[in-house]
């Protein structure tokens, strides 16, 4: 890999503390692009001095033309996009050449969500009798009442839970903290849950969620469980841990939360990416009142 590019990863890493998991996949669109610029000029060595908008428009031609989907072409770029801040402000380079190209554009998918009914019946399924079920309906209740995240679950530490104030301590994207509030009955469960965990946990264990051999949960230990209970309950196509976190979002903006509460709650850093679930809340509203109100029903004159 060119030094310039694991100066970049480096700097990523150790000053700006991304998450290993979001480092990674700039390391792998970095290593496509400079995989591109070898075959572009057909030589090992890379002149970034050299890199100018249209060979960056090139790159992302050529990413289409291996039909990847527009919002990886969109993420790659961003990607471009801060690799050249970074070689700008190290004066590698004199100015950021992909700084005026604009993301490509795609559709918004709207996220897919439970409805009320399905909620009750998926928190209904895990038999609290045995240790793993009662785990299992913790980790649903967490998901449902406070919308994290999978990496935030698995990584929750017993310490971040303060169940005196009602509050559990989340360390999200990018390492950046934030406070959720913890709802009766997913405090309750989470209490017996962790009475149980005692008599399994491996003494170097800090994680709140365990494996039944007393070590800590993996992502996907977890994607399996809910993936299980959710096609119980659903016809989604998607079974992902992320789908009770949009349903969370979408459940509290139907009850009349306001759209900045729920962004400072998921941790969104841009209020953008918080109202693609307020399409949801309106599809909800007009629901209502096509059943509700008589002068929305077809068959009235």
């Amino acid at each position: 890999m060119d030094k310039t590019i694991r100066d970049y990863l480096r700097y990523i890493s150790l000053e700006r503390r991304y998450s290993p998991h979001t480092a990674e996949s700039y390391a792998n669109d970095l290593r496509q692009f400079e995989s591109f610029l070898v075959e572009y000029f057909g030589t090992e060595r890379i002149f970034w001095q050299r890199i100018d908008k249209k060979i960056i428009r090139y790159f992302l031609i050529d990413l289409q033309d291996k039909n990847l989907s527009h919002r990886s072409i969109a993420r790659k770029l961003a990607t471009l996009k801060s690799f050249f801040k970074y070689c700008a402000r190290e004066q590698i380079i004199d100015h950021n050449p992909a700084l005026s190209i604009r993301m490509p554009r795609f559709p918004k998918k709207l996220p897919e969500y439970l409805s009320p009914d399905e909620i009750t019946k998926l928190l209904k399924l895990p038999k609290p009798s045995s240790f793993e079920g009662l785990r299992d309906l913790a980790i649903l209740e967490l998901f449902y009442g406070t919308g994290i995240r999978l990496s935030e679950l698995i990584n929750m530490k017993t310490s971040d839970i303060h169940f005196n104030e009602k509050r559990i301590h989340i360390v999200g994207k990018g390492n950046k903290e934030r406070i959720v509030p913890i709802g009766q009955h997913a405090e309750q469960i989470l209490k017996k849950y962790l009475q149980v965990r005692a008599q399994y946990v491996n003494k170097s264990v800090e994680n709140v969620f365990i494996l039944q051999s007393g070590n800590k949960m993996y992502p996907m230990a977890v994607q399996r469980i809910i993936k299980k209970y959710l096609g119980l309950v659903s016809n989604l196509n998607q079974k992902s841990p992320h789908i009770l976190r949009h349903t969370y979002a979408t459940h509290l903006l139907n009850a009349g939360a306001s759209i900045r509460t729920v962004k400072d709650l998921l941790g969104h850093e841009s209020l953008s990416t918080t109202q693609v679930y307020t399409h949801l809340s309106i599809d909800h509203l007009k629901s209502i009142y096509n059943q509700a109100h008589p002068g929305a029903a077809k068959n009235k004159p």
